[in-house]
């Protein structure tokens, strides 16, 4: 056979293994999974491999190295003739001539059998897979008693050399994969489409959430004395409509318990008498983790302390679960969160709404800091409790403060404060 039609043929076949294995790694596992049970061929033959992944890189790897052992030793005989014409007859030497056969070798190996495919592979790994799935078959099994000792020699130096444990049981697609499946579905249905990916992708980041970010920040906690009258306690529950109402004893950072909206129908003649217990629990803690907390001790609020023991805020079971849902709204949240966009510089916003919120839907770009909450941010730059009239220039922005109640910040202007032009 011409020597050049070898060379390209195991260029073809070294590309073929390199492109078809990073397809392989960049592939979505879930979309072969669901594809399998929808019937597809292709995914049927590639689910054995999707469980099994070292069967599927042994056989690449045994028909990479084929293809560039075979292209190593023609290549080289292709190129001798040529190099010796451009080489005086003085300056010739095998080690010469063997190093420019390998640098020239290895340049068009890496472009036209690396390089190349594995950036063309990669583009859409999922329809690749599934047109290439058959050729690889043929030569998986035409590899396979090669396949077969190369993985139980790697076994068997994994386990007596290295004292390593080879498992094959790993999952068969991760979250990113999910991730992934989710968004391209999505691409493809119309904007009418009723699909909430937003709720999906909070449930996949839920793990990661910590305390600190769905919590009710210090500065906004609405909490009551333990010392104070039951009198006082009705009011502040009727100005705040809440339900639930921290109890104090002496200062914030003493939080003894919680009262219950519905105990006040008991009667009481104290609030020592309806005290409940709350549930204390480190910022750092995973909302996930508090939530099963929640759910075994049949609770549904908690004292959120930093790494001093200061209180950092409180947290609610509704809290944690908006972190997923987005927001959920009760009796109480009707008209709560004022938002109003007088023009493209000017807003009426309630205290409540949340930094990240802001800037995503409005491109404000406020600064990011220790609190979540409009309100958080101003009780932090300003360092003082603001009155109702108060104007508080902070950055580029200025707020006019029109509600406040309880030390609470509940309604404020929002101006952008543009530079001045010359």
């Amino acid at each position: 056979m011409n020597s050049t039609l070898i060379i390209v043929c195991s260029i073809l076949v070294s590309a073929f293994f390199s492109g078809i294995e990073i397809a392989f790694i960049s592939s979505n596992k879930l979309l072969i999974e669901l594809r399998n049970k929808q019937g597809s061929l292709s995914a049927r033959l590639l689910s054995p491999f999707v469980n099994n992944p070292s069967r599927f890189i042994s056989t690449t790897l045994v028909g990479n190295n084929i293809g560039l052992v075979i292209y190593g030793i023609y290549m080289g005989k292709f190129l001798n003739p040529y190099i010796i014409q451009y080489i005086p007859a003085t300056e010739q030497s095998t080690l010469l001539l063997l190093f420019l056969q390998t640098l020239l070798s290895t340049i068009v190996v890496l472009v036209t059998a690396e390089f190349l495919p594995k950036v063309l592979f990669r583009i859409n790994p999922d329809i690749i897979l599934s047109v290439l799935i058959y050729p690889f078959l043929l030569a998986y099994y035409l590899f396979w008693p090669i396949v077969n000792f190369i993985t139980w020699l790697s076994k068997f130096i994994l386990n007596s050399v290295f004292k390593l444990r080879f498992s094959e049981s790993t999952p068969v697609f991760s979250k990113v994969d999910l991730d992934q499946y989710i968004t391209e579905s999505v691409e493809d249905l119309n904007e009418d489409a009723d699909v909430d990916t937003e709720m999906f992708k909070n449930a996949l980041e839920f793990a990661n959430v910590k305390l600190r970010d769905c919590i009710t920040p210090r500065t906004e906690l609405i909490s009551i004395d333990i010392d104070a009258s039951v009198e006082e306690l009705e009011k502040k529950f009727i100005e705040s409509e809440l339900s639930k109402i921290v109890v104090h004893q002496g200062s914030i950072d003493h939080i003894i318990g919680y009262v219950h909206q519905k105990d006040l129908f008991k009667k009481p003649h104290s609030i020592r008498s309806i005290l409940l217990p709350i549930e204390i629990a480190p910022e750092t803690m995973s909302a996930n983790e508090l939530l099963n907390k929640f759910t075994l001790n049949r609770k549904s609020i908690a004292l959120v302390v930093d790494e001093l023991g200061v209180t950092a805020g409180i947290v609610t079971i509704e809290d944690i679960m908006e972190e997923i849902f987005g927001e959920i709204e009760d009796e109480h949240d009707v008209n709560k969160h004022t938002e109003v966009k007088l023009n493209d510089n000017e807003f009426i916003f309630n205290a409540r709404l949340e930094v990240d919120y802001l800037n995503s839907k409005y491109e404000l770009n406020i600064p990011e800091g220790e609190y979540n909450t409009l309100g958080g941010f101003i009780f932090a730059e300003h360092e003082s409790i603001p009155a109702k009239g108060d104007v508080i220039i902070i950055a580029n922005f200025e707020f006019t403060i029109l509600s406040i109640s309880n030390n609470r910040i509940n309604e404020l202007r929002m101006k952008i404060i543009l530079p001045e032009t010359h």
